[in-house]
């Protein structure tokens, strides 16, 4: 089959890595991923919808989160390598639902590229020239500020293509202006203006109803910054210890940023002018280009409103330059996986940076630009396609403790045979949530990449002469239960309740129920639909090559300490300071 790939080739292509990412890096790129665009958007946008309850929506979004990541992070201590999050469906399911899983990941990410570009232009538009204010027609970029962001696509590329520590370098300093600037907007606009008025006012705190909270969760770019937790994991291959590294740089990044945003939802809801929400109609209809400048100027704050402006540039300039980094890496993942040209799977030499991948990703990125002009639409279109891709961290982590017992698993959690199917239920919830027919589009979007599935892993061996059915009927087979779970959650959003934006034929309430059964169901589905298929075997005989070579010449494994072991000044590093240079 076209998704085996032997150990040596494996090893080879990855060690022009540079393990060179610690603690402190790696969970500066998780919060640099989480704090981009989200925070200058997203607090204006889950009010429209949710009102002041988009405070218990960031939670919420901050919980599912939480769960889904901790799947990760056993994953990613197990694997540490680059591209980690489109792999480990492959090695749980093989090659249907590793190619789905990577698919729906890959969309979910590369998106967001043109999404931070777009944020920085919207916020510009607002600046007091004529020349800015025709960068936006308030839906969406014209072809100037649709120029102005391409050109900021090509400032992440370059940032990228020279050495991955120099990304490095870059983005810990950037992450820490980041996380500066928005909790001085939220203390300013606090002490500038605090009307608890606005609570009760506008429908009270919950003037769409509950179901609107979540709502906000799915689409409102609640989900968009939280998936920045990815970034480390899909760095995993450039970590000095992942076993330790990781699951702190994940769950510290999400914790963090959690803080960071409920207090800048707070600011903006109390910080709104009583009579601007009233001649508005309410949260839905405030309409900011700009929203947390446009309230610093209403407020006489003029240098936080420059400060602002500055930081539009900064702050998704920096998140798009991580996304450009960790999606290059997982183009490398999915050719790995056997499904994309060789040429992606080429790292230089030198610089340690997959600069075919890179050069891809920017194409990519500049169709997503000319399609999706808006902030708010490429914000709905990642997160919907990002929960679809959370949905196998679940299903493969329990699916390789029942197939791959032995393996090291650096953090390996008790706990996780409960968290899994919780979950699997929380991804489903917030796919229902992200309401019909945005739910329906984006799992369309799934299916355009099969045919590219299709070629290699029907097409080629055709061509070559090769009859591919026999081996590709286990992968078929196993992969059945994702796509059936697509199917039955595009029609469940289709069937369900109105206030989800469904026909109605489940009652609100039993609607949420079926959804819950619907997420457990297929979670025991996938889990004993998972095989010993040959990426697994691959991956297995490459660690335990690399164990042996390490063994044989006094070096540790790296990320082979359990999580029980204590932290120390050096804890990035294996005991004896050693690093290896492969996966």
């Amino acid at each position: 089959m076209s998704t085996t790939k032997t150990p040596s080739a494996e090893q080879g292509s990855h060690s022009n890595y540079r393990r060179s990412l610690g603690t402190i890096a790696l969970t500066a790129t998780g919060l640099g991923s989480i704090i981009g665009s989200g925070w200058l958007f997203g607090a204006e946008r889950a009010a429209a919808i949710a009102g002041p309850a988009a405070i218990l929506a960031w939670v919420i979004g901050a919980v599912v989160a939480l769960t889904i990541a901790l799947t990760y992070t056993e994953l990613g201590s197990m694997f540490p390598k680059a591209g980690g999050m489109v792999r480990y469906g492959q090695y749980s399911h093989g090659s249907l639902a590793g190619y789905l899983a990577a698919w729906a990941n890959w969309i979910a990410i590369v998106s967001v590229i043109p999404g931070e570009a777009t944020a920085s232009v919207q916020y510009m538009s607002s600046w007091d020239f004529g020349w800015a204010h025709a960068l936006y027609d308030g839906k969406e970029l014209t072809g100037t500020g649709v120029a102005l962001a391409s050109v900021l696509l090509i400032f992440y590329f370059f940032l990228n293509w020279f050495a991955i520590t120099l990304f490095a370098k870059t983005n810990t300093a950037i992450t820490v202006f980041k996380v500066v600037v928005p909790i001085l907007t939220a203390s300013a606009l606090m002490i500038a203006h605090f009307d608890t008025g606005n609570i009760k006012d506008a429908g009270g705190f919950t003037p769409n109803g509950w179901s609107s909270v979540f709502t906000a969760v799915a689409v409102s770019g609640i989900v968009w910054a939280y998936n920045g937790f990815q970034s480390p994991l899909n760095l995993a291959g450039e970590a000095r210890n992942p076993g330790r590294s990781l699951p702190k740089a994940v769950i510290g990044s999400i914790v963090i940023a959690l803080v960071i945003y409920v207090a800048l939802q707070i600011a903006f809801l109390m910080a709104v002018p009583g009579d601007k929400l009233a001649s508005s109609g309410g949260w839905a209809g405030l309409g900011y280009n700009s929203p947390l400048a446009d309230l610093a100027i209403a407020w006489g704050l003029n240098w936080l409103a420059m400060l602002l402006y500055a930081d539009a540039f900064i702050s998704p300039s920096g998140t798009g330059m991580i996304y450009a980094a960790t999606t290059s890496r997982m183009i490398h993942g999915v050719q790995e996986n056997g499904h994309l040209p060789g040429i992606f799977g080429k790292v230089d030499k030198k610089t340690g940076v997959p600069r075919p991948a890179l050069v891809l990703n920017l194409v990519i990125a500049f169709l997503f630009l000319a399609v999706f002009r808006g902030w708010g639409s490429l914000a709905e279109i990642v997160s919907v396609a990002t929960v679809i891709s959370y949905i196998t961290g679940p299903v493969a982590v329990m699916s390789l403790r029942r197939l791959s017992p032995g393996l090291k698993r650096p953090v390996q959690l008790k706990v996780m045979p409960v968290i899994a199917p919780i979950a699997m239920v929380f991804g489903s919830l917030v796919l229902y949530w992200g309401r019909w027919p945005l739910t329906g589009k984006v799992i369309l979007i799934m299916a355009v990449g099969l045919p590219v599935w299709a070629w290699y892993e029907i097409g080629k061996p055709l061509s070559q002469g090769r009859k591919p059915w026999a081996a590709l009927r286990p992968h078929l087979k196993a992969g059945a239960w994702m796509v059936a779970y697509l199917l039955v959650m595009a029609f469940v959003s289709y069937a369900g309740g109105k206030e989800f934006g469904g026909k109605g034929y489940l009652p609100e309430g039993l609607d949420l129920v079926v959804v819950v059964l619907i997420g457990l169901a297929f979670y025991f589905w996938g889990v004993r639909s998972s095989w010993r298929n040959p990426s697994l075997i691959a991956v297995e005989e490459e660690m335990r090559a690399a164990e042996q070579a390490e063994e044989s010449s006094g070096v540790v494994t790296v990320g082979a300490q359990r999580s029980g072991d204590g932290d120390g000044p050096d804890d990035d590093r294996p005991s004896d300071g050693k690093v290896r240079s492969d996966a």
